[in-house]
């Protein structure tokens, strides 16, 4: 119980180490809101309309005070108004992140579903041809952008093929299949980058776990092989796996931003970029506080897990 009151004490500052930082930064970024805002058609805008619409974001107020401002409306859920529509930030986002979730979901579905196989695979056939092979894509996965990936899939599979759309947005609900295709490329491009580690992890794990004792003990009881490397191998093999899984899910919340601009995907990443350019504070404090948010409970929930299976860590 002491454990699980230490990391969820742990989780509560930092969100709030998080959130003072966002609102920090954001206010040290050159630039008047109230200006951007007012001088988007082109025309210089007379120093009273900046200053009135100053008054109406309530930017002329001291930065103490919207500080504290802001961290009352955010324990309150209350992520804020868009200074561009006045719309909530709250609603557009919960419409947006389902979108981001799945496309990270789907890359690591790809992921799970390729590296596991080829990492088994290799770790069976340690410094043979597959072995080899596998380790040399890795390696050209893991130095390949994610953009760089996207562009190549668009210009082979759309532009060259005519396989699938370059990009774009069509709901499950409206058309479950167009969906699906629109889906496929962006969510292959992060799996590209996320295969390798998925495979070296499943590898380093195999060969560490072929070595036990116990694996030998079960081959001498006279066990078959499969058996053996299915119960015995592989399945002890997954909390590795399933750990950096975890948090790599995590950092991909921030890191589909270039997928879903190359492919035109409506997540959450593009609204950030939108709300970055035009200096709308409200937004980008939420929307990097929920991705923030997101990544701290996925630590916590993987904290926990160590917790409950090795009871070892609890008294650290």
């Amino acid at each position: 119980m002491n454990y699980v009151v230490r990391r969820g004490a742990t989780a509560i500052a930092t969100l709030f180490a998080v959130a003072s930082l966002i609102f920090l930064l954001l206010h040290l970024v050159p630039g008047d809101p109230a200006e951007i805002l007012l001088s988007s058609g082109g025309i210089a805008p007379s120093k009273e309309s900046v200053e009135a619409l100053r008054v109406n974001l309530g930017l002329d107020k001291p930065l103490l005070e919207q500080y504290i401002t802001y961290l009352g409306n955010i324990t309150t859920g209350n992520l804020g108004t868009s200074f561009q529509d006045g719309a909530p930030i709250g609603d557009e986002i919960v419409k947006r992140l389902p979108r981001t979730l799945e496309l990270i979901l789907a890359a690591t579905f790809i992921s799970v579903l390729v590296g596991m196989p080829a990492g088994v695979a290799a770790a069976l056939r340690r410094g043979g041809v597959i072995d080899g092979l596998c380790s040399s894509l890795a390696s050209f996965g893991l130095s390949v952008p994610v953009f760089v990936t996207g562009t190549l899939l668009i210009l082979l599979f759309s532009q060259i093929l005519r396989l699938v759309p370059a990009g774009g947005y069509v709901g499950f609900a409206d058309n479950p299949a167009q969906h699906i295709v629109y889906l496929l490329l962006p969510a292959v491009s992060i799996a590209v980058g996320l295969i390798p580690v998925v495979f070296r992890m499943v590898r380093t794990s195999i060969l560490e776990f072929l070595e036990k004792e116990w694996v030998r003990t079960a081959r001498a009881k006279g066990l078959d092989e499969p058996r053996v490397l299915l119960l015995h191998v592989v399945r002890n093999s997954l909390s590795p796996v399933v750990t950096v899984l975890g948090l790599h899910m995590g950092t991909l919340l921030g890191g589909t931003v270039l997928v879903e601009y190359v492919f035109n995907w409506p997540g959450l990443s593009g609204m950030l970029v939108q709300a970055v350019e035009q200096r709308d504070y409200p937004a980008v404090q939420g929307i990097v506080l929920v991705i923030c948010l997101l990544f701290v409970l996925i630590n916590l929930g993987v904290d926990l897990l160590y917790g409950m299976l090795d009871p070892r860590v609890r008294y650290k």
